[in-house]
């Protein structure tokens, strides 16, 4: 099957030069091409490759088989910083999947910031998570490490179903959900949140070879209170989708085709590119899969809505990147109609490694980036950014006022990272929501309290929980400020909840970056002490 020119297909009869060759050329265009328009999915066939993988930016590295043991890389598929001086902090949009590695030093380096995801990989041997200087990632999801994870300056961290012998490491906000040999909850110190069980997760699809050649989509099944990989047996459950019921989405695909595709009953694989869209996507049918290669980008034009889902069971959307257009978008995704009220306990929507982006390769305009009216809704890594640098950057240029809206009640979140929004960066309604680790940033650009403040309030909370809100509860939170634009500005605090006993925060951090440039004033609801010149870092174990 013709998947595109961005997307390169190994096969481990092909000479290891001639692979290397076409590796090196993908990396030496994507090293520093931040906010460039190249997306490139680099695909290993089963079998054992005598090759080293250095992953640039907009780079999808996967193997095609049904194990992650079915694709070796003796070599490193690998991350650095040494275009940016070995500082990680904007390594972004790549990701590696569904392979097992043998790093010859022993050692493999993924030193990685936000929307980097590590999915179901197997090192065999140790991994390393920076390059000497400041990182700020990032997740290790479903996959084994022989031996130790180092975090070393990685600021926060998520590891969600994951094994290995050892840990070591840590900063403000490292978080371990069903993580086997994860550190002993120790939060502040070090600041270790560990849950042992994850509650309920559905890995994400993805695209492998059957016995024939032929190319399939493997959707995971539900997972409850689960500890460790979904692959550990051999036999991970879940459903094999043959690729005829996909559309495969070209750029330059209509709108209007992919949603008659849709109505038909298709499925949905981007390749990677940007794709515009002059029409909303309409996803209506249950268990209808959205699947991006490459980090495939979205863009609505003329304030579309880029995509909705319908209030139906078992939606997977994954791979994603919805960037904003120049004319302001209401929201970019919404799942879930207002008003949505089905149960879909028994098989949720999920979002895999689904990211927006406001801002930062053009002028970007959103009310909202994501808005969640149907219930019982999974999010598995999100990455929701504001763009605080780049191209089409200014206050009143790349305008969005909150990332992340929920109305929908028992919705999931693991791996949150919501940042720079100008308003509420979260704004929780429904009930029963659970959050386990959420990353925050507070904008930059702020010019003066007079234009940042919700009436008497100095300023908008990273995290609001509504005040009709009876039950809610989250692990492992941080929020940092840095008012480059103007130091006097005052958050008056980070997190905003009603106090009622079924409401419940527990390990939270927040940071006045840059050696305090700008004041937090408290943790949560006035409780918690300030971060400001004088004390760049405050902590508060649970609240109430």
């Amino acid at each position: 099957m013709d998947l595109g020119p961005n997307v390169l297909v190994f096969d481990p009869s092909m000479p290891s030069s001639t692979i290397q060759d076409r590796l090196d050329a993908v990396f030496r265009r994507q090293e520093e091409n931040q906010f460039g328009d190249d997306r490139y999915a680099l695909l290993f066939r089963p079998g054992s490759y005598d090759v080293d993988v250095n992953v640039g930016f907009y780079t999808q590295v996967a193997g095609l088989g049904f194990l992650p043991d079915d694709v070796t890389v003796n070599g490193g598929v690998r991350v650095e910083a040494g275009w940016f001086g070995g500082n990680a902090t904007h390594n972004f949009w790549r990701g590696a999947e569904n392979m097992s590695v043998n790093p010859p030093s022993g050692t493999d380096r993924w030193a990685v910031s936000q929307a980097a995801p590590y999915r179901r990989m197997h090192v065999r041997g140790d991994l390393q998570l920076d390059d000497g200087g400041w990182s700020s990632g990032g997740l290790l999801a479903d996959t084994r490490i022989d031996g130790e994870v180092r975090s070393g300056s990685q600021q926060q961290w998520l590891s969600r179903n994951t094994r290995w012998e050892s840990w070591t490491g840590s900063n403000w906000n490292m978080v371990f959900v069903g993580a086997v040999n994860a550190p002993a909850n120790s939060f502040p110190d070090p600041p270790y949140t560990t849950v042992g069980q994850t509650p309920v997760v559905r890995e994400k699809p993805f695209l492998h070879l059957d016995p024939a050649g032929d190319y399939r989509v493997f959707v995971p099944a539900l997972r409850t209170n689960s500890a460790g990989t979904s692959w550990a047996s051999g036999n991970p459950a879940g459903t094999s989708l043959p690729i005829d019921d996909f559309l495969v989405v070209r750029p330059g695909a209509t709108a209007a085709t992919v949603n008659a595709a849709l109505a038909q009953g298709r499925h949905l694989l981007f390749t990677p590119g940007i794709h515009h869209l002059a029409d909303t996507l309409r996803v209506t049918r249950p268990d209808t899969v959205v699947l991006g290669l490459g980090m495939a980008t979205l863009i609505p034009d003329d304030g579309v809505v880029a995509m909705t889902v319908a209030d139906v069971d078992g939606v997977k959307i994954a791979g994603l990147l919805f960037d904003a257009g120049p004319t302001n978008s209401p929201v970019l995704l919404e799942v879930g109609p207002t008003g949505s009220s089905a149960d879909h306990s028994a098989n949720p929507t999920s979002l895999h490694d689904v990211f927006f982006r406001v801002g930062g390769a053009a002028v970007g305009r959103a009310t909202v980036s994501l808005r969640v009216n149907s219930s019982h809704v999974i999010g598995d890594h999100l990455w929701l950014w504001r763009g605080d640098h780049g191209h089409g950057i200014g206050w009143d240029l790349n305008t969005a006022d909150t990332g992340l809206v929920v109305d929908g009640d028992d919705v999931t979140m693991y791996g949150l990272f919501v940042e720079h929004y100008q308003k509420y960066q979260i704004i929780w309604n429904g009930e029963r929501g659970r959050t386990y680790f959420y990353q925050n940033e507070i904008p930059y650009d702020v010019p003066d309290q007079a234009s940042w403040r919700d009436g008497g309030q100095q300023g908008y909370a990273a995290y609001q929980v509504a005040d009709a809100v009876d039950t809610h509860e989250a692990w492992g939170l941080g929020s940092y400020c840095f008012f480059s634009g103007n130091p006097s500005v005052v958050l008056g605090h980070a997190f905003e909840v009603p106090e009622k006993a079924g409401v419940r925060l527990h390990n939270m951090t927040t940071v006045s970056l840059g050696g305090g440039v700008g004041t937090i004033r408290a943790v949560v609801n006035g409780v918690g002490d300030p971060v400001d010149p004088d004390n760049t870092v405050s902590t508060l174990v649970d609240y109430p």
